[in-house]
């Protein structure tokens, strides 16, 4: 009876896998299943195709088939899926699915259900990562925020800012002020030393030897100007 069962169950799954089925042996076969997983635009990469190796026991479907999973031949390796590592848990995935199927056809439905587990397994690790960049994109937007926050003010820091900026004021009107002042000094040249006239220079001369007389004979000083000016 399980030799009728195989044969029957085969039959079906070419007809629903014609171009994913590929025969081992009369007892074994995989099947090649395309993963529809979410890929960037961008992204060069193609979606990963997994293989369910098949391998009926003599009683199958009354004792559970022989199940292996692996990448198709030089296949590239996917970022969100490891084969080597996530097998285990693949496999284990289809244990629950076996065992509700046992005494029926049960390929199609070990198909499926792999199918379901490892698209879901990749979303979870897509997901991961995405929240890990965005938990590293808003620490970084919050740390640029950050930047503009400033110093809070307070009455202390006010009355500072406030002392430090009136001095600030005051030191550059200082130097507004010098700077006028040499720019004006530029202006006007150097003071030319007023030149006295001829009798101006005689009349000092005779002024200053009469001050030193008035020290020396105690004569008014101001006789001594006006006698000089009725000589004249």
């Amino acid at each position: 009876m399980g030799k009728e069962e195989q044969q029957e169950e085969r039959e079906v799954l070419d007809s629903i896998f014609p171009e994913e089925i590929t025969d081992i042996s009369e007892t074994e076969y995989r099947v090649a299943i395309e993963l529809e997983v979410h890929i960037e635009e961008e992204s060069e990469e193609e979606p990963p195709t997994i293989l369910l190796q098949v391998q009926y026991p003599e009683n199958y479907p009354d004792e559970a088939p022989r199940l292996d999973i692996s990448y198709p031949p030089n296949a590239p390796k996917y970022p969100h899926l490891d084969i080597q590592q996530d097998k285990a848990r693949l496999l284990e995935v289809l244990e629950p699915t076996i065992e509700e199927n046992l005494g029926m056809a049960m390929v199609f439905t070990l198909v499926t259900t792999l199918k379901d587990a490892a698209e879901l397994l990749i979303s979870e690790r897509q997901k991961a990562v995405e929240a890990i960049h965005e938990m590293e994109a808003a620490a970084a937007e919050a740390e640029e925020n950050r930047k503009f926050e400033g110093t809070k003010v307070t009455p202390e820091t006010y009355l500072a800012w406030s002392a430090k900026f009136k001095e600030e004021m005051a030191e550059l009107k200082r130097k507004a002020e010098e700077q006028r002042e040499l720019e004006e000094k530029k202006k006007r040249g150097p003071k030319e030393e007023k030149k006295m006239t001829g009798r101006e220079l005689w009349v000092k001369g005779i002024a200053t030897r009469m001050a030193d007389e008035e020290e020396d004979d105690g004569v008014d000083f101001l006789e001594g100007v006006k006698s000089l000016k009725v000589q004249g």
